[in-house]
């Protein structure tokens, strides 16, 4: 049995089917942490099908956003099976990875700081950290208007933050395709080399993502400044960096 690989009915029945009204509050933090128990065992491999490899350019760029290192810690939060936290190791900050899910920590490879948490209570002293990052996990968040203050509460002063998650292409074209894909191909594939309920539930969850005027707005009301919207490859993800205040 693969790390976080479902166990029983009453796990299974955590995470909503296609026909399924997308969770909140409590039973949302339920869903996504059985979701991500379930899928961690082949998260990785799905991950680099999905994206042909572009996620690791798009995380050597949100790291990229933070400045150059300077030893501090930066807390990578939602770290899965921590990609992003290594990298950061790898060209000198000191990562902490925070998760929700066991499994997708028990399944991380290589070694990094890691503890599991919920991101509406972290367990760090205020102020302790020169940066964060999040990838592809806004989305997940119960409630991400709240989590953002969390995140801030955490960050020193003048420290940088940098965030990705999907989005649509502006290009009328591009956007019909990603649609195609994101929609009808991501959970097809998805469903044949993992969970097929997970990955029909992962683009229904774009739904919870704030329009961008609003989500720009959460960031800055949590304590942010010099706040910077970029789309990456043609729209079809995007980072947000900002400063705290």
């Amino acid at each position: 049995m693969t790390p976080g690989e479902r166990t029983g009915p009453a796990a299974a029945a955590t995470i909503p089917g296609r026909s399924d009204a997308l969770p909140s509050g409590e039973a949302k933090t339920a869903a996504v942490r059985s979701m991500f128990d379930a899928i961690s065992g082949r998260y990785d491999l799905v991950n680099r099908v999905m994206t042909f490899g572009m996620d690791r350019g798009w995380r050597t760029r949100a790291i990229r956003s933070l400045g150059p290192p300077d030893d501090s810690v930066v807390v990578d939060l939602a770290c899965g099976t921590g990609d992003m936290a290594r990298e950061l190791d790898s060209v000198g900050w000191h990562s902490v990875g925070v998760d929700l899910s066991l499994g997708m920590l028990g399944a991380a490879p290589g070694c990094f700081a890691r503890v599991q948490a919920d991101s509406l209570a972290l367990p760090l002293h205020d102020a302790c950290a020169g940066g964060a990052t999040c990838g592809f996990a806004l989305r997940n968040f119960t409630d991400l208007g709240a989590t953002l203050v969390e995140l801030a509460r955490v960050l020193r002063s003048g420290a940088r933050v940098a965030l990705l998650d999907v989005s649509e292409p502006p290009n009328p074209l591009m956007r019909l395709g990603h649609g195609v894909y994101f929609n009808r191909v991501v959970p097809l594939v998805g469903g044949l080399l993992s969970d097929r309920d997970a990955y029909s539930y992962l683009p229904r969850s774009v739904a919870y993502l704030p329009p961008t005027g609003e989500l720009l707005s959460m960031v800055h009301s949590a304590g942010f400044v010099d706040i910077e919207r970029t789309l990456l490859t043609g729209g079809i993800a995007q980072l947000i960096t900002a400063r705290r205040a």
